[in-house]
């Protein structure tokens, strides 16, 4: 079975229980919270251990996530500890925030400039993108000189790359191409 099939049925199987016990919203800030773990070194090299014993593992991921989450959600964990699947933890918890936010309607977007947007302009982004996809937008903005200018927009899986970096490249590697054709 491959991974994304492995983590959609995880997250699935706890989306579900958490709709039916009406526990979403918890539950969705305790994936976001075990999501943000998941990105320490340590707990990466916790989960991709294979000479930690499994029951060394769940305590270990008990005393990090503490008594903070609920029930449902540290059964998940104990679940796919015990079923050897730790490794799946961090996709497990992305596509559980996905989920959610579907659920939710609410679609992700990030806007990458080379500098910071002003506020008209993100929210006539936000309006756009509002309208078009028929969804609440849960923006996010960053700054990367190293686009040189234009944009990178990302909603969801769709994205634009209008950035002046891109365009060189394609450029180039035209410029290239047509010298080795010559």
């Amino acid at each position: 079975m491959n991974e994304s099939k492995i983590s959609v049925r995880y997250s699935k199987a706890l989306f579900d229980l958490a709709v039916e016990k009406k526990l979403l919203d918890k539950v969705h800030q305790d994936m976001l919270f075990i999501s943000e773990i998941c990105k320490l070194p340590e707990t990466k090299d916790l989960l991709l251990s294979p000479v930690i014993v499994p029951s060394r593992k769940t305590e270990i991921l008990h005393t990090m996530i503490g008594s903070e989450v609920e029930k449902i959600t540290m059964a998940l964990i104990d679940l796919t500890v015990s079923n050897g699947r730790e490794s799946f933890i961090p996709a497990i918890s992305r596509v559980f925030i996905h989920e959610t936010m579907k659920y939710k309607g609410i679609t992700k977007s990030v806007l990458t400039t080379a500098v910071k947007t002003d506020t008209a302009v993100k929210k006539q982004i936000t309006d756009m993108i509002s309208k078009v996809f028929s969804t609440t937008v849960d923006f996010e903005e960053n700054v990367n000189p190293d686009i040189i200018g234009g944009f990178i927009l990302r909603i969801d899986d769709n994205f634009i790359d209008a950035s002046i970096r891109t365009k060189l490249r394609k450029i180039k590697k035209e410029l290239r191409g047509s010298a080795l054709a010559s």
